[in-house]
């Protein structure tokens, strides 16, 4: 199976974020793994940020959310953010909107869970071009993490 394939889906490159005993977490994602700590926070939290990247976000920077444990770093030392109605923390630096949501349904899929959430704030924060995972792989020659679903060895 070729699973660069999925890169030309038409979607967005995005740090998901949530809350747990007032600490914070977020990752690089489409959907959740159910290992990652984000995943955890999701669960007990029941809500959820999403910071919609900008195209010229630095490689630094999506390294940071993207192949970095929240177990290991704290991800939102040195990175700006506001918290938002739901309590989550949504990150705005070289973010183009922002958006949170409450969990109302979820979907199991084996490794990582969809949730599905019903937004209760947004806001646009710039009006640069969104990153896609088009560009991401294409221009920027960045690979997936393991833990992303389409990791390829």
């Amino acid at each position: 199976m070729d699973k660069s394939a999925l890169f030309k889906l038409g979607y967005g490159v995005y740090i998901v974020s949530s809350l747990q005993d007032k600490k914070y977490n977020a990752q690089i994602a489409t959907c959740i793994n159910k290992d990652n700590l984000t995943h955890e926070y999701i669960e007990k939290s029941g809500v959820f940020g999403v910071s919609i990247l900008e195209q010229d976000t630095p490689m630094t920077f999506i390294g940071k959310f993207g192949f970095k444990s929240g177990r290991d770093i704290n991800k939102f030392e040195d990175t700006v953010y506001e918290i938002g109605v739901t309590g989550a923390p949504l990150i705005t630096e070289s973010s183009s909107a922002i958006l949170e949501a409450k969990v109302v349904s979820k979907m199991d899929t084996g490794t990582h869970t969809m949730f599905i959430g019903e937004v209760q704030n947004c806001n646009n924060l710039s009006d640069k071009p969104a990153l896609t995972y088009d560009y991401y792989h294409n221009v920027k020659k960045m690979k997936s993490p393991k833990t992303a679903p389409t990791y390829n060895a």
